[in-house]
């Protein structure tokens, strides 16, 4: 997997630099995917070679890219480049809206992170037409995601399967300002 893939940074923060997925991630991907703590959070993706995380990259985020305008974005450390993680917005089959997503490697959680690359994704949502919320699913006992979820906003919405055969997930959801609506409604909204 070599070549010169034009890299296209998402959004900045701080301390990160949110940017799209190319396939020399792959070996990356292969590492995190595999993390325990992905698998148990997250799932088995059932990637367990440089090949088959060039697909999930392949098939996954970088076509999520052509077809919806965003996706998983590879998150690195501003000052090194080194990388840390993932986040972005899935668009899945069969749900209506968009969910924010992130994972981190181990040694990297606990130290705000996920908090400012989410954060970074959510403020980000303002330029996709027509979105009116978010929505994330998350283990229930993922407690450090959750922490991560309401800080950010988000509200607990119900249980949920993402798939018939799936456990059941908490989801949550973030109603986003509609700055369109708000500007076409006049004065009349703006009393008590």
């Amino acid at each position: 997997m070599t070549g010169n893939t034009t890299r296209i940074t998402v959004a900045e923060t701080d301390r990160l630099v949110l940017r799209r997925f190319t396939p020399e991630d792959a070996g990356f991907v292969l590492r995190l995917l595999n993390e325990p703590s992905f698998i148990q959070n997250i799932g088995d993706k059932g990637v367990g070679t440089l090949e088959q995380a060039a697909r999930y990259l392949a098939d996954g985020p970088i076509q999520s890219y052509a077809r919806n305008g965003h996706g998983l974005n590879l998150v690195s450390l501003k000052d090194s480049l080194q990388p840390i993680g993932m986040c972005g917005l899935l668009k899945r089959d069969g749900l209506l809206d968009v969910d924010l997503g992130y994972a981190f490697l181990p040694e990297f959680c606990s130290r705000g992170y996920a908090y400012e690359a989410a954060a970074a994704i959510v403020r980000s949502c303002r330029e996709l037409p027509r979105l009116t919320r978010i929505v994330a699913f998350v283990s229930p006992g993922n407690a450090a995601s959750i922490r991560v979820l309401h800080k950010l906003g988000f509200s607990f919405a119900g249980m949920t399967r993402l798939d018939p055969a799936a456990p059941e997930v908490s989801s949550y959801s973030l109603p986003l300002p509609d700055d369109s609506a708000r500007a076409g409604r006049g004065e009349r909204d703006r009393l008590p």
